[in-house]
């Protein structure tokens, strides 16, 4: 006899639609009692769709790639987490081979991020000498990817000393064809974006997400509302920003007041974004200095800049789902659930403590 699972209690699909009762077997989701349903192993309480971590990094540590077996760590983090989607936002690492293991979360690949010299982190991305290469590296990570690529839109220009700041990577042009290639190739562009600055560049070259969005204004806000461009606004990530602006010291006085800033608001920038109406999506920032296995914690701090927990889950989980193109709660689609003891809908804590992860139908 096949073994079936029965999840039981509040089985949450969507914003609008709740069960009582769903089941696994080989491995997929049904909604009608199966054969075998008198004896199935049960799992009670808020069953939701697996959490989805949109910005989140496999394969990358401190000093650039890291190997597979710490790359291996990562993973299981997340999943262990309930995060059981990934959009990996750019990674050094080629980490297909994540996609092939049954234990770890399902990874859609952004390909490698695409920078400049000196104008990101060393060891993180490819770094594009001639920024007239962008279109054509853009159309290449495209076709290496799952339908999404990686742009660093902007970052720190040292070479102007005191006068340092941040300043866009790329021509506006340049950004503009980049995108059309990605485009041509069946894939979408996501852009980091600290400044407020490069935007409006990014949005006439129809960049279809943007990453942190830390100096959006409200024009801007209202425009990607308009839209339908989600934004992830990384809340661990911006933390950092203060610790960013002490390392510019005296030396970049103008790059150190502009972080602080945004720390300083960066709680204020979050609930802007939401009641602007912006789709606002949930990502970790994991790897780097970000621990994997963070996106609870993310979603704490956005539920704690203003943002209803309602809302906050929905973006974690189904709404994500549905943005990716990958099925939540549904006949036949893959079992991949979380289970908690009490509503992560109404307290946000309890994603920190799921009772049972649910990955292709294994319970872990």
């Amino acid at each position: 006899m096949t073994d079936v699972l029965h999840l039981t209690g509040t089985v949450v699909v969507d914003d609008d639609t709740e069960l009582t009762d769903a089941w696994v077997v080989d491995g997929r989701l049904t909604l009608t009692a199966p054969a075998g349903a008198d004896h199935a192993r049960t799992l009670a309480g808020w069953v939701l769709p697996g959490l989805v971590d949109v910005h989140c990094h496999v394969g990358l540590g401190p000093h650039g790639e890291v190997d597979a077996e710490e790359a291996l760590v990562q993973a299981k983090a997340d999943r262990d987490a309930g995060t059981l989607l990934i959009r990996d936002a750019g990674s050094p690492m080629d980490n297909r081979w994540v996609q092939a293991r049954d234990d770890l979360p399902r990874l859609i690949r952004a390909g490698h991020h695409l920078a400049r010299p000196k104008r990101y982190l060393r060891h993180y991305g490819l770094e594009l000498d001639d920024v007239a290469d962008l279109p054509q590296a853009v159309a290449e990570q495209a076709r290496f990817g799952d339908g999404w690529v990686k742009i660093v839109a902007d970052w720190i220009d040292r070479s102007e000393g005191a006068a340092s700041d941040l300043r866009p990577l790329w021509p506006a042009d340049v950004l503009t064809d980049a995108v059309a290639a990605a485009h041509e190739n069946g894939a979408r562009v996501t852009a980091h974006a600290f400044s407020h600055e490069v935007v409006d560049a990014l949005l006439d070259a129809g960049v279809d997400g943007i990453e942190h969005g830390t100096g959006m204004d409200a024009d801007q806000m209202a425009e990607v509302a308009r839209r339908g461009i989600p934004v992830t606004p990384t809340l661990l990530q911006v933390s950092f920003f203060d610790r960013f602006a002490e390392q510019a010291g005296e030396r970049y006085p103008l790059f150190g007041e502009r972080m602080r800033r945004m720390h300083a608001r960066r709680y204020e920038q979050v609930r802007a974004f939401h009641d602007a109406g912006v789709a606002l999506l949930m990502g970790s920032d994991a790897g780097g200095t970000i621990a994997h296995g963070s996106l609870p914690e993310e979603l704490a701090e956005v539920v704690r800049a203003g943002v209803p927990t309602h809302d906050v889950l929905a973006a974690a989980s189904w709404r994500a789902r549905r943005m990716l193109g990958v099925p939540g709660i549904e006949e036949g689609a893959s079992a991949d659930v979380v289970v908690y003891d009490a509503d992560p809908r109404a307290d946000v804590t309890a994603t920190a403590r799921p009772t049972a992860v649910v990955l292709r139908g294994r319970p872990y």
